[in-house]
C-alpha cells in the first residue's frame, strides 16, 4: 500500500464515492445494487452521527476513485458490563486494493477509535464462509464467541 494512504474519518464530500463502496459491500452480502439506498443510508448516519465512518483515503488511486476502503461503527452499549462498546459493522475493500493491508489499518484504525473513545471493547460479526475476514480478525486478537448465538428477527411493515 502506497505510504501515503492515510486512514481518517469519512467527511460529507466522500459521500458519492463511499456510496459507491458501500453498494459494492452490500452486494458482496448477497443485497440488490441500488446506489441510492446505499447513499442515503449513509448521509442519514452522518447526518445524524449515528456511526462512525473511517476511509482509506489513497490520492493515488485511480482519477476520481481515491478511497480504497471503510468501515462503519456503531456506538452502543453492553448491558452486562454496564459500560459503552461499538460494533464494527462494516468492513470492505475495493477489489483493487485488497492484498495491499487496508483493511488492516482500517481495523486498527477502528480499534484507536473504540480505545480513545472510551468504549470497552468492539464486537463484529461476518457470514461463516468469509474466511480471509476471519484470518484478519484472528490476526488481530479477536476471539469467536463460542457461548452465545445470535438470532435475528425482521420486522415487516
Amino acid at each position: 500500500m502506497p505510504t501515503n494512504t492515510t486512514i481518517r474519518f469519512a467527511q460529507e464530500h466522500d459521500l458519492a464515492e463511499l456510496a459507491s463502496l458501500f453498494n459494492a459491500y452490500r452486494i458482496f452480502y448477497e443485497q440488490p445494487s441500488d446506489r441510492a439506498v446505499a447513499e442515503n443510508f449513509l448521509r442519514e448516519r452522518m447526518q445524524h452521527a449515528e456511526s462512525v465512518i473511517l476511509v482509506a483515503d489513497n490520492p493515488e488511486a485511480h482519477p476520481g476513485h481515491k478511497l480504497d476502503g471503510f468501515c462503519q461503527l456503531y456506538p452502543t452499549f453492553c448491558s452486562v458490563e454496564a459500560k459503552p462498546i461499538a460494533v464494527l459493522y462494516d468492513l470492505f475493500v475495493a477489489p483493487s486494493a485488497r492484498g495491499r493491508g487496508v483493511a488492516r489499518r482500517l481495523m486498527l484504525a477502528a480499534q484507536d477509535y473504540a480505545k480513545s473513545s472510551g468504549k470497552a471493547r468492539l464486537d463484529l460479526s461476518t457470514a461463516k464462509n468469509n474466511y480471509t475476514a476471519q484470518a484478519l480478525y484472528e490476526s488481530l486478537g479477536y476471539e469467536r464467541d463460542d457461548v452465545f448465538y445470535t438470532y435475528n428477527l425482521g420486522i415487516e411493515k
